[in-house]
């Protein structure tokens, strides 16, 4: 979607790209981050820019492997919180390195399903591991990168558990946890937005598909005006 002939990313005075900007959705299971995902690509591909469309975990093709560790339902063997904090991180370090930065410095715009935000909520509240030891992982692995923009796709957890079984998929390791580990995830969610009002934007998912969009759009149009003014 969107131009055929993409506008030429922004110079500075010693001819470089400048860096893209870096674009997050959240949320818990059941909120439409994939179908809204899909919309924020084709709304900034209309406006001209490169758009590199990614998730976590995952990304490239290690990374890939190491969320089918993640989320396979049917491993007979118990993963360690511990060990999956450190999975979630060594799958983000991968993405990093092969995606993320190299698109950014070339100066495209990277739009990603997840990133650490989803590791405070479902390692820190979920799981219960302390979130200072979430913050030295983040610091090491990601020397100081963090989304320009994160929009937090929210609404009650009976919601959007109800959503859930109305796929009638299979579900993965995490969406089979119960009703009391999401809410904890979406209360982790809701204070991760509290901290950081500037830069995460709450969505009210339960609203109907035409009214999210407009919500993200008008959220999009207001932040994209103030990076190019």
């Amino acid at each position: 979607m969107g131009n055929k002939h993409p506008e030429r990313p922004a110079r500075n005075a010693g001819n470089t790209p400048e860096r893209g900007r870096f674009i997050t959705l959240e949320g818990s299971e059941g909120v439409g981050k994939s179908t809204n995902l899909a919309r924020v690509v084709a709304w900034l591909e209309a406006r001209g820019l490169e758009v590199v469309q990614t998730r976590e975990p995952g990304g490239t093709p290690r990374a890939e492997a190491i969320r089918r560790l993640l989320l396979d339902p049917d491993e007979p063997e118990p993963l360690d919180d511990d060990a999956e904090l450190l999975l979630v991180f060594a799958a983000r370090a991968q993405h990093l390195a092969r995606v993320i930065r190299p698109a950014l410095e070339r100066g495209a715009w990277v739009v990603c399903d997840r990133f650490t935000d989803a590791t405070f909520a479902y390692q820190g509240g979920g799981r219960g591991l302390n979130s200072a030891r979430i913050t030295e992982l983040e610091a090491f692995v990601q020397q100081g990168l963090a989304p320009d923009l994160t929009l937090l796709l929210d609404m009650p957890m009976g919601a959007a558990q109800q959503r859930l079984e109305q796929r009638g998929e299979r579900r993965d390791r995490f969406e089979q946890e119960r009703a009391e580990f999401f809410e904890s995830v979406r209360q982790a969610y809701l204070a991760r937005a509290a901290q950081a009002p500037e830069r995460i934007t709450i969505i009210d998912a339960s609203l109907t598909r035409e009214a999210v969009g407009e919500q993200i759009e008008a959220v999009l149009e207001a932040r994209v005006t103030a990076w190019r003014s």
